[in-house]
């Protein structure tokens, strides 16, 4: 009778698990707050909206109305760090973001913004990031998804966000001017580093990603936090660095943590602010999940919300 018990037992654990994993957690949105001090003195507080990963298909209804009502939080300044899609259903993904597009925003593209997700051994994800192998032409219709950020085809001259794959823009902020320096998803090479080999280190070793020293405040924004990127951006001088696609490791070990990242960034990093050399790192654990794996599990899906202060 014992050992039956315990055969029971040991069967319901893991099934619970199963449950709380592929049920419930992923339906457990919550808002993650941070306070980073890296503004001039004097400025006043900036409250930065970070959304990454949302992977939305189409019958994820519960998800779309959550980050839907996300214009409760009255962020100053919107940063989408990419793999919003899941399916080719860009029409629905704008109309998510739709309020958002409202305040002034930047964003970067993941791989799912431009392929969908395929069926892939969960095992290989243990052992080495993920690849998008054999596809060069797009799938998803990133082309209508970067023209409904960008807000091209409304009138008001105020909405919309900023393209930052290899490019920059800048915003001022509640009167701090803010120097967004974007690279492209390095998990797929379209990040374009272009190293000055006339220079040594620091903020003149590259021609790209630079940043003007005059501005008040650098952040450096991609979607994939590999090693290169990380450092590209803290040489060239940003104060913060914004990514996502790690999803926080997705299936988390309680007291341990990630088993990975999906990047060569080691397992310890995988969510939260940490700093990096010169610079701190900011990376968001996200929303979602490919259709093929999901589940999350002791890692709630996720936004970021960033209140900038002065610095000391």
């Amino acid at each position: 009778m014992k050992k039956r018990a315990l055969f029971a037992g040991a069967l319901a654990v893991p099934a619970a698990a199963g449950i709380w994993g592929a049920v419930i957690e992923p339906h457990l949105f919550t808002v993650r707050r941070h306070t980073l001090p890296i503004l001039p003195a004097g400025a006043k507080s900036i409250r930065m909206l970070h959304v990454s990963d949302l992977h939305l298909a189409p019958w994820q209804k519960h998800r779309a109305a959550w980050v839907k009502a996300l214009t409760r939080l009255e962020p100053d300044v919107v940063v989408n760090t990419g793999d919003n899609l899941s399916a080719d259903i860009v029409p629905a993904v704008l109309d998510v973001f739709d309020g958002l597009l409202d305040v002034p925003g930047v964003f970067v593209l993941g791989s799912n913004d431009f392929f969908s997700p395929t069926a892939k051994n969960p095992a290989k994800y243990l052992r080495s990031p993920s690849e998008v192998k054999h596809r060069t032409q797009p799938d998803l219709d990133v082309k209508a998804l970067i023209r409904g950020f960008e807000a091209r085809d409304t009138p008001a001259v105020t909405r919309g966000w900023h393209f930052l794959d290899n490019a920059e823009a800048s915003l001022t902020i509640r009167g701090t001017r803010i120097d967004f320096c974007g690279l492209g998803d390095s998990h797929i090479d379209r990040d374009r580093i272009q190293l000055n080999q006339g220079q040594g280190s620091g903020p003149n070793a590259y021609d790209y990603p630079r940043f003007d020293p005059a501005s008040g405040v650098k952040v450096g924004v991609t979607h994939a936090p590999y090693s290169r990127t990380l450092e590209a951006f803290t040489s060239a001088g940003a104060d913060l660095i914004m990514t996502g696609h790690t999803h926080g490791g997705q299936i988390r070990v309680p007291f341990w943590g990630a088993p990975v990242t999906n990047c060569d960034l080691d397992r310890t990093r995988a969510r939260g602010v940490f700093p990096y050399r010169k610079s701190l790192v900011e990376i968001s654990a996200g929303l979602g999940f490919s259709p093929f794996s999901p589940v999350r599990f002791a890692c709630r899906p996720e936004v970021s919300l960033l209140t900038l202060v002065p610095r000391g």
